[in-house]
């Protein structure tokens, strides 16, 4: 067997200098968007931090189901319930935030969406792989390796397999 791939390793002291770098590229960029769309759930912990970083309050989640696992993943993208009303939002500038662009599927398909709707759409990851459909307007680092985010790494504190005991009773 050969060894692991080398792999991206992000602990919170290193995610906090990157998303304050990354809110220092799209503020140095002259753009202010009125609102934040943040891919959930890597994209969550981005978007809160860039939207204090950036001033803006209006932070929107849209929900959507594509990797099932490491290299594990649908075949598109699918969003998924509660939607985002887009009402009201067509002479808004969006910035879409995830912590990664892998294929960057999730982020076209998101991508798509939004520009149907809004005046402006921008895109923010923390990494982007260099196979990504998607280049995005701001990116912290490129990379091709498998990335272990600081609140994706650990295993959840709960039984996925419904036996009742959690990964803390291990």
């Amino acid at each position: 067997m050969g060894a692991e791939p080398e792999r991206e390793e992000m602990d919170w002291p290193v995610y906090g200098t990157a998303v304050r770098e990354l809110a220092r590229m799209v503020a140095d960029d002259g753009y202010r968007p009125d609102m934040i769309l943040s891919i959930a759930r890597g994209g969550l912990f981005v978007a809160g931090s860039l939207g204090y970083a950036l001033a803006v309050k209006n932070l929107y989640v849209m929900n959507v189901e594509y990797y099932t696992g490491v290299d594990e993943r649908l075949d598109i993208p699918v969003i998924l319930p509660p939607y985002v009303d887009w009402v009201d939002l067509d002479d808004k500038k969006v910035l879409i935030v995830d912590d990664v662009a892998d294929t960057g599927h999730t982020l076209a398909l998101v991508h798509e969406t939004a520009t149907e709707a809004v005046a402006e759409v921008r895109s923010a990851v923390l990494y982007q792989k260099p196979q990504s459909v998607v280049d995005c307007e701001y990116v912290w680092r490129h990379t091709d390796r498998w990335i272990n985010f600081p609140w994706s790494t650990e295993p959840p504190v709960v039984d996925l397999q419904g036996a009742g005991t959690t990964a803390l009773d291990a």
